[in-house]
């Protein structure tokens, strides 16, 4: 069993808070009063003695007798303390050797170029491992290297409270089945997320100190790695702009002719009917509902309208 804040593993500390409770007790009135067998309650005890935490009565040393948990458990805190202290020195020590290794790879500090998928994949996984305050990023269609689904990264400096501020692309939604799924659960997470019809570039921005842009080049995947003051500040910038031009997931997440369909489903109409009224072909209208009843989890038309509005895409 893991120990708790006093370095107790559950069973010890269910036992010594038992313990103190009664001024002593041998190994069968324990078993009695913690529900187990009288074996176990005797190793409890011996293991409560041999941690300090109880003592042998002077009178009869088959009974136990609770040390008192002020000057005991203090002792065990302070001890504590020190482990912590001295881990987060050894923290320290090993981020400074960290960053300091990360820019003798940065050398000459400006930009670096990645070539191959194995080498984009390590660098965009160590950024986002590296992590402390947040994360920027732009996502556009194709993906290249690395899917949503394989940036277990991202998940994990998520779950350490890194905050993240994503942009997708609209047609990442097509990229990926389970694209729109995965941006709800995300957000569900914590992360906050926009849809653009367009972004200009892949970016992805590391507490403002690094900077991760796929190339779109022929050839084998590569990135640039950028370091320099300047160039990040202007790719921040960028960032924000493309952030306050993008709809807050939930605000509106269909284009105009998806609001249009949808409302016109939602009246009763067939999708032959939506299609005339529309001036759209039937094919259209039928790939269309396909893929936003993928992206809501819809089964049917019904189900459909309902997931819309309660996602708040409707008026």
């Amino acid at each position: 069993m893991p120990p708790d804040v006093l370095g107790l593993r559950a069973d010890e500390s269910a036992a010594y808070r038992a313990l103190i409770t009664v001024p002593s007790a041998d190994a069968g009135e324990f078993a009695v009063m913690l529900r187990v067998p009288a074996e176990e309650a005797g190793e409890l005890l011996a293991g409560l003695e041999t941690a300090g935490l109880a003592v042998r009565s002077l009178g009869d040393p088959d009974r136990f007798v609770a040390a008192p948990p002020a000057t005991t458990l203090r002792e065990a805190l302070r001890r504590r303390r020190e482990e912590l202290q001295r881990a987060e020195a050894e923290l320290g020590v090993l981020d400074e050797v960290y960053r300091a290794a990360a820019q003798r790879r940065g050398a000459p500090g400006v930009v670096d170029v990645l070539h191959g998928a194995a080498e984009v994949r390590e660098a965009f996984g160590r950024l986002q491992l590296g992590a402390r305050e947040e994360v920027l990023s732009l996502v556009k269609a194709p993906i290249a290297v690395i899917s949503a689904a394989e940036n277990v990264e991202e998940d994990s400096a998520v779950a350490r409270g890194v905050r993240y501020r994503v942009v997708f692309e609209r047609a990442m939604l097509d990229e990926e089945p389970d694209a729109f799924a995965r941006i709800l659960d995300a957000r569900a997470a914590g992360e906050e997320i926009r849809i653009a019809d367009a972004v200009p570039l892949k970016l992805l921005i590391v507490d403002g100190e690094q900077a991760f842009m796929p190339l779109s080049v022929p050839g084998p995947p590569g990135a640039l790695l950028i370091y320099e003051r300047g160039l990040l500040q202007a790719l921040v910038a960028l960032f924000e702009s493309e952030w306050r031009r993008a709809s807050a997931v939930g605000a509106s997440a269909l284009d105009e002719l998806d609001s249009r369909i949808v409302s016109l489903l939602m009246t009763g109409l067939t999708d032959e009917a939506v299609a005339a009224h529309l001036g759209t072909s039937l094919r259209t209208v039928q790939r269309r509902v396909r893929h936003l009843m993928e992206m809501t989890g819809g089964r049917t038309r019904m189900q459909l309208g309902f997931h819309v509005a309660r996602l708040g895409w409707l008026d």
